[in-house]
């Protein structure tokens, strides 16, 4: 993981909002706990910011203590289908799994928000998967984010795009400020299609499209169209 923010010493405070985030360091033995705080590079990244890229060397263990990272597939089109997002608490099975097979990263990690990390270099990680929390807790978060992405590859391969863009846009109030070109990276789309989409869901009255907004007219008939489709791309 790399940033433009220089690793440095934070707060104390800080540290004890990481210990809040992540409870597992409180079961570490003392001195697991001490070497783990000790090694600890902090960083500060703005949103926006890529923290690591496809075929790039993993340099350590991520602990988001604020903020969020979107992580994403991209294609050499440029067209990217988002994975998994890693707030605070949470953890990043792309990096856990580069650590622990020795390979680059085969993903993107963006900040979505100003992102405050703790980032454990690789060797203390190492060192840490001999005590049973941090390892149990490593896998655990794993097994939580393969069941995550597999409800994605269900989405994908089995859904049709209308239900996925009626889903995305139920949940999130009455006025959504987002284009379509935001819709369509969501959805790992292409805005032409997506675009094409809204205007049918405008025409059957259950959005109102607006400059980079669109107001949601119709929630029941959205969530039908998201359980059954009926508009086809």
């Amino acid at each position: 993981m790399s940033s433009n923010a220089a690793p440095g010493s934070v707060p104390m405070t800080e540290t004890e909002r990481l210990e809040s985030r992540y409870p597992v360091l409180a079961a570490l033995s003392a001195p697991a706990r001490a070497h783990l705080l000790k090694s600890a590079q902090w960083m500060r990244v703005p949103a926006g910011a890529m923290l690591f890229d496809d075929r790039q060397a993993c340099e350590g263990f991520p602990f988001v203590v604020e903020g969020t990272v979107r992580v994403s597939k991209c294609a050499a089109s440029g067209r990217e289908l988002p994975l998994y997002r890693v707030g605070p608490g949470e953890t990043c099975i792309i990096s856990s799994s580069c650590l622990l097979g020795h390979e680059d990263y085969n993903a993107r990690g963006v900040t979505e928000s100003d992102t405050l990390l703790m980032l454990l270099p690789e060797a203390v990680f190492d060192e840490m998967m001999a005590e049973r929390p941090f390892r149990d807790f490593v896998f655990h978060l794993f097994a939580e984010r393969i069941a995550d992405l597999m409800q994605l590859i269900e989405e994908v391969a089995f859904r049709k795009l209308d239900q996925r863009l009626a889903a995305l846009l139920l949940g999130k109030g009455r006025l959504l400020h987002v284009t379509h070109q935001q819709l369509a990276d969501e959805l790992g789309s292409v805005r032409e299609i997506v675009s094409r989409l809204l205007k049918s869901f405008a025409d059957q009255g259950l959005v109102r499209l607006g400059r980079e907004q669109v107001e949601i007219l119709d929630p029941a008939g959205l969530r039908r169209l998201s359980a059954e489709g009926s508009v086809k791309a």
